[in-house]
């Protein structure tokens, strides 16, 4: 499959990239979130300066993945327990 060629502009600069077309949307949404995030914390906290901007975003998009992830474990746990409980009454029937 061959990749396309886009540019994202981040923060007033732009970056080329080369994608998966299954991806471009994906990639496309996320630069537009993250200078979502960077306009929202440059009102909220009168901040200009684009390092402090970005940095914010980045430890807030972690938190956020952190927050996924662990939510995900919980959710995989509670799959695990209800097979196991299956089986075991699987295995009683039997």
């Amino acid at each position: 499959m061959e990749e396309l060629s886009i540019k994202i502009k981040i923060a007033d600069r732009e970056y080329p990239m080369k994608v998966k077309p299954s991806d471009e949307e994906r990639v496309r949404k996320a630069g537009k979130n993250i200078n979502e995030r960077l306009k929202m914390y440059r009102e909220k906290f009168g901040i200009d300066d684009k390092q402090d901007l970005l940095s914010m975003v980045a430890f807030d998009c972690l938190i956020d993945k952190m927050e996924a992830e662990e939510s995900n474990f919980g959710a995989d746990e509670t799959v695990v327990e209800k097979i196991t409980e299956l089986n075991q009454k699987i295995s009683q029937i039997l």
